[in-house]
């Protein structure tokens, strides 16, 4: 399968694959964690095919041993209100440990006729669905994994495109060089700490004094010093900041954060939001908070060796580089391996006499 994406242009992976299109039905299936569901439908929208999102949520005892075990057994295809109730899709794509037994029991209930995809590792082998994607840092491995630098996403490259074409006026009236800041904050692996806010804080205001208009979106896990940091910094530049507390999510400019930018200042807490600042093909500058994990590390150090990010120090630096778009590099998989599964289905006519008149 598809070996680890270093290009640091990304090769043909910012071409748009061929779409299946309307008439191939797909399901999204996930707990409704909203960043396994977005890396979902930012692929089965590459696939230009009719997209559902189903969400699981199973009860306890059932979903303490998942990924393994069977799913809830009120959520079996034939309950009332079951969340995979049939007619079943051509393709499923799914992505969380609660939903890799949903994924088995759709496989059987469909008598294999639904191509199953997974994102990320299900943690039960790859035989857990058709076709799996995992990061180059994942251990991972098969004949049916796709294996990329970065994650994919929903930031793509038309969407990208039509924001350029029709960017917000707030954004639209900044003097350049703008630069996108992605924040996010405290994790599992990361922390901020008030030496920390001060240092990004320094350097972002660095930037600005060499002349950088800052357009700026926060996370809900950022710090509220670091919220209010920004703010000041913000107001006493000219920038642009969005904190999602000012308006509804349909107002959210985050694409056009991204298509309109010169460079991209991201949080090193987030490996989803370096995969979608690396699709821009915009310098990336990344800034550590204190803690890490081995896995973040591993993609920095491969954007880096793709001469895409570097470390944020204060300054404007980098060079711009072809996107590096996953999500299409995915999508274009899906596509080969799906119409080999329905060539498989098929069969000679012989076979399919046969398996059908035993």
């Amino acid at each position: 399968m598809a070996a680890a994406d270093s290009r640091p242009a990304g090769g043909a992976a910012h071409r748009e694959p061929a779409a299946l299109g309307a008439g191939v039905s797909c399901w999204v299936l996930t707990d409704g964690k909203a960043g396994d569901e977005l890396q979902c439908l930012g692929v089965a929208r590459a696939l230009g095919c009719s997209v559902e999102v189903r969400r699981v949520h199973p009860r306890p005892p059932f979903a303490w041993i998942m990924p393994r075990g069977g799913i809830d057994p009120r959520d079996a295809p034939d309950r009332a209100g079951s969340p995979i109730a049939p007619p079943f899709p051509d393709i499923l794509i799914a992505s969380g440990r609660r939903a890799v037994a949903y994924v088995r029991a759709i496989k059987r209930a469909s008598r294999g006729r639904t191509f199953t995809v997974i994102l990320k590792d299900p943690r039960t082998g790859a035989r857990a669905a058709d076709l799996l994607w995992v990061p180059a840092h994942d251990r991972l491995r098969g004949d049916n994994v796709i294996v990329t630098l970065t994650a994919p996403h929903h930031v793509s490259q038309q969407r990208l495109a039509e924001a350029r074409a029709d960017p917000p006026a707030a954004l639209a009236r900044l003097p350049r060089p703008r630069v996108a800041v992605l924040v996010g904050g405290n994790s599992r692996h990361h922390r901020f700490t008030d030496a920390d806010v001060m240092r990004f804080l320094q350097q972002l205001a660095a930037l600005t004094a060499e002349g950088a208009v800052l357009m700026a979106t926060t996370s809900r896990r950022t710090p509220d010093n670091l919220r209010e940091g920004l703010r000041a910094l913000v107001g006493r530049t000219g920038g642009f900041l969005w904190d999602g507390r000012s308006g509804n999510a349909a107002d959210n400019p985050y694409i056009a954060l991204l298509a309109l930018a010169d460079s991209v200042v991201v949080t090193a807490d987030s490996a989803n939001m370096l995969g979608e600042a690396a699709a821009t093909g915009a310098p990336l500058l990344v800034f550590e908070p204190s803690g890490g994990h081995r896995k973040l590390e591993a993609l920095l150090n491969g954007l880096e060796k793709c001469g895409i990010a570097r470390r944020l120090r204060g300054r404007l630096e980098g060079n711009a580089y072809l996107p590096l778009d996953t999500t299409v590099t995915v999508a274009g998989e899906i596509v080969r391996s799906y119409h080999a599964h329905r060539s498989r289905l098929a069969g000679p006519a012989d076979d399919r006499h046969r398996t059908e008149n035993p």
